[in-house]
């Protein structure tokens, strides 16, 4: 009996799940840092952040909402098993001849609290299919004004994103609201600057990938 061919995966879509994969990681790890934009402050990691919000809409530009749906859905399979390698690493016992500073700057750059991780996964979640949501109803059937599309998704789940991470990570612990607004303020601020460039950059590699 024969059977059909196997479809071949987009060019663009295999390269971004790629790249989504490693940024959904590299996220939790620059967001140890804090970092100063002018008079704006941000955690670091706000940069992979934001090309997962890029690559969410390019995908749904490129493949459909279901396909962009999916790579999110995915993306939760790197998320938990980095953060189950990092708890198991943290447990094994340190080599004495490890090098003395690290010692003590490992647990603090890449450990997180149960609460803390838990917010993460949850934020992620939410903010991402919420992105995704956003853009692909903006089209209206047609594909036009991405940069704009991609603009006002980044926009609302970026805030979105800062009130969940936050209020389960931080409420009953310490004031939040101040937090709360000067990190929505910078995520606000960043995606009006960077998304419109960004995906209009990344819609056209995945063309010219799929094209090639």
């Amino acid at each position: 009996m024969e059977t059909s061919a196997a479809r071949p995966i987009p060019k663009s879509l295999f390269v971004f799940s790629l790249f989504y994969g490693g940024m959904v990681t590299t996220a939790g790890v620059l967001g140890v840092k804090q970092v100063a934009l002018g008079p704006l402050a941000v955690e670091a990691g706000i940069f992979a952040f934001l090309l997962l919000v890029v690559m969410g809409s390019a995908v749904a530009e490129l493949h459909g909402r279901k396909t962009a749906d999916a790579m999110v859905r995915w993306g939760f399979v790197p998320l938990i098993a980095a953060a189950l390698l990092i708890r198991l690493v943290l447990a094994l016992p340190t080599d004495p001849g490890m090098y003395p500073p690290a010692i003590d700057a490992f647990p603090i750059v890449v450990g997180q609290g149960a609460r803390m991780m838990f917010a993460g996964l949850i934020a992620y979640g939410t903010s991402q299919t919420l992105n995704v949501l956003i853009f692909s109803r903006l089209a209206g059937g047609e594909g036009r004004l991405v940069w704009l599309r991609g603009m006002i998704a980044s926009v609302v789940s970026q805030i979105v994103d800062t009130i969940l991470f936050i209020s389960i990570s931080f409420y009953g612990e310490r004031p939040i609201l101040g937090l709360m607004a000067g990190q929505m303020l910078t995520k606000v601020v960043l995606s009006i600057v960077l998304v419109p460039l960004l995906i209009t950059c990344f819609v056209a590699l995945g063309r010219r990938l799929d094209k090639a």
